[in-house]
C-alpha cells in the first residue's frame, strides 16, 4: 500500500513538472493559431494568418537558412572533435588525462554571456568576427562536450580487447577505426550529430554577440518582439521548438534503442 502510494506521488510530481515545462510552450502555439494579436483569453477564431506572414517573410527565410547551415556545420564539426576526443580518453592512458577531460568539460559550465563575449574578442582579434563561420566555431566549441558526453560513453561499452583483435588480424590502425571503432559508435555519432544540431539552433546568446549581419532564428525572435507585440513570434516560436524537439527525440531514440539492442 506504501508503495503504491509512493509511485502515485511520484506519478504526480513528474506531471507536475512536465506541465511547468511544456505549458508555456502549449500555450505559445495556441496563441499562434489565435486570430487575435494580443495572446489573451477568451480566444478568438482559428487562423494560420501569423504563419501566412512568417512564410512570406524574406528576413525569415533568410535567417532559416542561416540557422540551417550553422546547425548543421556545427553538429558535424562537432561530432568530429567530440569523437577525436572520446577515442583519446578510450584508447591512451596519459598523464594528467584527468584536467585534460575536465578542461574539455568545461565550455558548458560557463556562463553563456561570458562565452559570448570571450568568443567575440577572440574571433575580432583573428578577422573572423561577424560571418557565419564566426557563429560555427563559437557553437562548435559550446557543443562539442556534448558530443563527446555521448561517444565517450558509447565507446566505454566496447571490449578494448576488439580493437587489439583487428590489429593481430593484419589490419592497420586506420582499418581497425573504419570497420570496428566507427561501426561500434555509430548510433552514437548520429545522436551527437542530432543533439548538437539541436542546441546550435536553439542558441541565442552566443549567436547575438559573433553573428554581425548573419541573423539566426533566435535572434529575428529577438528583434521581433523588441518594443512591440507581435503573434508571428509565437508562429516562429512553435517552429523553432518543434525543430529542436524532433532532434533531441530523434538522438534519444537512435542512441537508447541500439543500447537495448545491444542488450538484449
Amino acid at each position: 500500500m506504501m508503495g503504491r502510494g509512493l509511485n502515485i506521488f511520484l506519478g504526480l510530481y513528474v506531471g507536475l513538472i512536465f506541465a511547468f515545462v511544456f505549458a508555456p510552450i502549449l500555450f505559445s502555439l495556441v496563441f499562434s493559431l489565435n486570430s487575435q494579436r494580443f495572446p489573451t483569453i477568451p480566444l478568438g477564431e482559428f487562423t494560420l494568418e501569423w504563419y501566412v506572414q512568417i512564410w512570406n517573410d524574406e528576413d525569415v527565410w533568410q535567417a532559416v537558412r542561416n540557422s540551417v547551415i550553422v546547425s548543421s556545420s556545427t553538429a558535424v564539426l562537432a561530432t568530429f572533435l567530440g569523437f577525436c576526443t572520446a577515442y583519446s580518453d578510450f584508447r591512451y592512458n596519459f598523464r594528467f588525462k584527468g584536467p585534460y577531460l575536465a578542461l574539455i568539460l568545461l565550455p558548458p559550465t560557463i556562463p553563456l554571456i561570458i562565452m559570448a563575449l570571450a568568443m567575440l574578442a577572440w574571433l575580432s582579434r583573428i578577422g573572423l568576427s561577424g560571418q557565419l563561420w564566426s557563429i560555427i566555431l563559437a557553437h562548435s566549441v559550446l557543443t562539442a562536450p556534448f558530443a563527446m558526453a555521448l561517444i565517450r560513453l558509447r565507446l566505454h561499452q566496447m571490449d578494448p580487447d576488439l580493437e587489439a583483435a583487428a590489429w593481430n588480424l593484419g589490419g592497420s590502425e586506420w582499418q581497425a577505426m573504419r570497420h570496428v571503432i566507427v561501426p561500434f559508435c555509430a548510433p552514437a555519432i548520429v545522436s551527437a550529430l542530432c543533439l548538437t544540431a539541436a542546441i546550435s539552433f536553439d542558441e541565442f546568446a552566443v549567436s547575438w554577440f559573433v553573428s554581425g549581419l548573419n541573423k539566426t532564428v533566435p535572434i529575428v525572435i529577438l528583434e521581433i518582439v523588441q518594443g512591440n507585440i507581435d503573434p508571428t513570434v509565437n508562429a516562429i516560436g512553435t517552429f523553432v521548438f518543434l525543430t529542436s524537439m524532433t532532434l533531441v527525440i530523434l538522438a534519444q531514440v537512435i542512441f537508447i534503442g541500439r543500447q537495448i539492442k545491444s542488450h538484449s
